[in-house]
């Protein structure tokens, strides 16, 4: 069997893509890059908003057609597949293999069936369950938990992927462990809550580590460097934050989703927390990580949201000065309490906010960018950016970073890199010695591509 799977949505969907195609290896079929090759093509699906969700129905809809033309075996996974909407559009477009996030393990048996299946149960072994470490490659994703215990009334997640589960430590070690051996280093602590580990359904679970100790445990294991993503304020505590200060491996990267700025918008999507407190947190960050380069999601327009409430979320993020930002508009979700209880806002409302707040994002960017030219940054440069003279990655604080290639270094790795110019969503460099000495670049295959961007100057 040739298998070609695509993927939609986050950073857990990637890992849980991963995991699927380790299962479908283990029994004998082929991974191929193209859909045309396939002979079995799934879909590994996003809910969190409308836009991903109309992706895959479009696509869904063009492999109807091929399947009229051609055997083709059509599966859904993800958290699509857990809802009534995800089940009528697999219904709808024929699609022959249906998985929920927590069955991702019987991929197997549903392909041996040869005939349609429906596999949608929640199943906690799916925890034990280690993939092997994907194949020449510098950085990977790392569960540590999922599903979520908040309830926050714009969000599809508790129903798509149940109640909290944390992953036991000696599985994260266990799982750690085959990547570093793989050469992996750079790895990210997945989870929807990941500043929640070791606490489910309000209980402490004996025998875990807090986050903040499983920071250090994983930090000290010998890997190069540790990120996390997605963390929620109201589980934040300062200790993660010393974690971080104390621990070399763990970057000065911090993802802290605000979602908005007003207390009255705070309360209506269940936050738990006040502008207050949240603002408590970042000072707390700072206090241990001075240089934190920080992050955050920001949902515009949500319903009610007055421009009042708005200028307060404009007012929050030049009071804290985010590196970069998720920003979306508000979009109303099936089977959420906001989509439920309250009446959406015109589209041309958010989407006029979106782009003031996205103006906002892109001078701060432009501003913090700029203080880094002339400083030397640990670089993780993943391979050929667009010109192959070149190579891209990313900086620890998750900066990307553009490079031409040196004589010595011309390859993936992890190297001291002097930025050179920047823009408000890139920066520019050139790699160094230990010394501190430019290397001597490579001849440039595209003249034309050394003047990659205008550099970058602020008053």
């Amino acid at each position: 069997m040739k298998a070609h799977l695509i993927t939609y949505g986050c950073q857990m969907n990637e890992y849980d893509t991963h995991l699927v195609e380790s299962q479908l290896v283990s029994f004998g079929a082929a991974i191929v890059d193209s859909a045309d090759e396939a002979d079995f093509i799934l879909i590994n699906t996003c809910a969190v908003r409308g836009k991903p969700v109309e992706k895959v129905r479009s696509l869904l809809g063009n492999l109807r057609k091929v399947k009229a033309q051609r055997p083709l075996v059509v599966g859904m996974m993800g958290c699509l597949a857990q809802l009534d909407e995800g089940q009528q559009m697999a219904r709808k477009f024929g699609v022959d293999v249906l998985l929920g996030p927590g069955s991702l393990l019987d991929i197997g048996r549903a392909l041996e069936s040869n005939e349609r299946f429906w596999g949608l149960a929640f199943k906690d072994d799916l925890h034990d369950h280690i993939p092997p470490p994907p194949t020449g490659k510098l950085q990977a994703h790392l569960t540590i938990m999922r599903g979520c215990d908040h309830h926050c009334t714009y969000c599809i997640v508790p129903t798509t992927r149940g109640p909290q589960v944390s992953r036991h430590p000696d599985d994260i070690l266990r799982e750690l462990d085959t990547l570093l051996t793989a050469g992996v280093q750079e790895v990210t602590l997945l989870g929807q809550n990941v500043n929640a580990y070791g606490v489910d359904q309000g209980a402490k679970l004996g025998g875990y580590p807090s986050f903040a100790n499983l920071l250090r445990l994983v930090g000290r294991s010998g890997v190069r460097r540790v990120k996390f993503t997605t963390s929620h304020p109201m589980n934040f505590t300062e200790d993660v934050a010393a974690a971080m200060a104390d621990t070399p491996a763990i970057c000065e990267y911090v993802h802290l989703p605000v979602q908005s700025g007003s207390n009255r918008v705070l309360r209506r999507m269940a936050r738990e927390y006040t502008r207050e407190q949240y603002l408590a947190h970042i000072a707390a960050i700072r206090q241990h990580l001075p240089h934190a380069v920080l992050a955050t999601d920001i949902i515009v327009g949500f319903p009610g949201e007055t421009e009042e409430d708005f200028q307060e979320t404009l007012s929050l993020y030049d009071e804290v000065g985010y590196d970069s930002a998720y920003m979306f508009a508000y979009s109303a979700r099936p089977g959420t309490p906001s989509y439920k209880h309250f009446d959406d806002l015109p589209r041309e409302v958010k989407t006029e906010r979106l782009g003031r707040l996205i103006a906002r994002q892109k001078d701060w960017s432009a501003r913090l960018n700029a203080r880094k030219v002339g400083t030397v940054q640990e670089v993780l440069l993943r391979g050929d950016a667009h010109d192959p003279s070149f190579l891209e990655g990313h900086t620890r604080g998750n900066h990307p970073t553009v490079v031409p290639k040196a004589i010595g270094a011309n390859q993936p790795g992890v190297y001291r890199v002097r930025i050179s110019h920047a823009t408000p969503h890139m920066m520019y460099g050139h790699l160094i010695d230990a010394e501190g000495r430019d290397l001597p670049e490579l001849p440039t295959l595209h003249p034309e591509a050394a003047a990659l961007s205008t550099p970058l100057t602020m008053a």
